[in-house]
């Protein structure tokens, strides 16, 4: 693949703070990635640098094949909370927006029209944006920042403030769109970043503490263990003074920390069979992304 963004030791400081601190990292064409951390992290702040809306203290960003002119029209952002002009109608607040990314006028209409038809705002496009729902403003907020067709699109928090049914919606829309773009976006819904994403970047503090594919990372932090539920405390009980595993309890669970090898998961099932323990599952369970942030995001 193909180094889209290079982004070296990029820093914004504020009198003593720093918000982001000597933060580097590469995005490769048409994948997803997710930025995590908790709030005050940097990812607002990181989105906004690479936007163009502030100014980096320090630190270069690099867009391969791009000049310096040509920024505002490869780049297409949606900010956590993004705002209408409520008298404009969907087609309108969309075409200026093409033509503010430097959409020639005529063919701004008609990328406006088939932007607002892919994000399920086709029947809406000629209502006043201060009729919309929360959910329809959202994909409205998406409308906007892809009617170019950007190189690299960053979202803050796309999903963050829809119900599950308008974050199935969205997340469907951005797998869609990771065929023809590039996505950098910030999340704290672990889930979404799970389901959508090629690259990790944790921020803690405005650092880069950690980075990798899902599959490295959890590698990294995998803590691989057999969680065994029993069907009553006594065959729990009866386990607990039989094994020699290390092992941990919370009701009627049991947890034995182990390498991951199968003649680990082996001698369980062995055990458990000649016991004749009545058990009511028996599975190998890693370190979830939930865990993995807990680690290493959150101080």
């Amino acid at each position: 693949m193909t180094n889209l963004l290079q982004v070296d030791n990029l820093t914004k400081k504020y009198i003593n703070n720093h918000v982001v601190d000597a933060v580097s990292f590469e995005l490769e064409e048409h994948t997803a990635t997710a930025l995590i951390g908790p709030n005050g992290a940097g990812k607002t702040t990181t989105l906004s640098m690479l936007a163009g809306l502030v100014s980096p203290t320090s630190g270069s960003i690099q867009f391969q094949g791009a000049a310096k002119q040509d920024i505002r029209s490869i780049i297409g952002f949606l900010p956590q909370y993004p705002k209408f002009f409520p008298w404009l109608s969907a087609l309108e607040f969309t075409e200026m927006a093409a033509r503010l990314s430097g959409v020639e006028t005529k063919q701004a209409r008609i990328e406006a029209k088939k932007t607002l038809e892919f994000v399920g705002l086709g029947e809406a496009m000629n209502k006043k944006t201060g009729t919309f729902s929360g959910g329809m403003k959202q994909r409205l907020g998406l409308a906007q920042a892809i009617v170019h067709k950007p190189k690299l699109l960053l979202l803050d928090e796309p999903v963050s403030a829809l119900d599950p049914v308008g974050r199935r919606q969205v997340m469907d829309l951005l797998k869609d769109l990771q065929r023809k773009t590039t996505i950098l976006y910030s999340t704290h819904i672990l889930n979404d970043a799970e389901e959508m994403t090629d690259q990790l970047l944790f921020l803690r503090h405005g650092k880069l503490v950690e980075h990798g594919s899902l599959d490295e990372v959890r590698a990294r932090y995998a803590e691989p263990r057999i969680v065994i539920e029993f069907e009553g405390m006594q065959e729990l009980q009866r386990f607990m003074e039989a094994t020699a595993w290390q092992v941990t309890s919370k009701g009627l669970v049991v947890s034995i920390d182990v390498r991951l090898e199968e003649a680990e998961m082996s001698s369980v099932l062995s055990m458990l069979t000649a016991g004749k323990f009545l058990v009511r599952k028996v599975e190998l369970q890693t370190a979830s992304l939930e865990d993995i942030f807990m680690k290493v995001a959150v101080v």
